[in-house]
């Protein structure tokens, strides 16, 4: 991958970074909650004619990738969701940008609600 630096101009999407917790309520029901366990900046890119894209392509059916700052004490896993703005996406892969530990980047694919789209 080509120079990284990513001044925070280009990290211009909010996201929250989501883990599913699934509990039992009062009547014995499994219960499906979300848990924000980051608000962070994010650079946001869909998926599109690059070269990046170009290369990654066979190897996935992500829709957008996130680029954000390492976030202490927490492991970004494909177990979690990112939400942004109205949009929902699964975590598809995730890697340490250039294994530096400042940078995540994550692949993810775009969740769209029951009944729409």
């Amino acid at each position: 991958m080509e120079g990284v630096s990513m001044s925070f101009g280009k990290m211009n999407s909010f996201i929250d970074i989501i883990n599913k917790r699934v509990r039992t309520d009062e009547e014995g029901f499994k219960v499906q909650e979300d848990e924000v366990v980051a608000s962070v900046r994010a650079y946001r890119e869909g998926r599109h004619g690059s070269e990046r894209w170009a290369n990654r392509a066979a190897f996935t059916d992500a829709t957008t990738l996130f680029r954000f700052r390492s976030i202490p004490g927490i492991t970004v896993t494909t177990a979690m969701v990112i939400v942004c703005g109205e949009d929902r996406f699964e975590i598809t892969s995730v890697e340490d940008v250039k294994s530096r530990g400042m940078y995540v980047e994550a692949l993810a694919r775009e969740v769209k609600p029951s009944g729409k789209g």
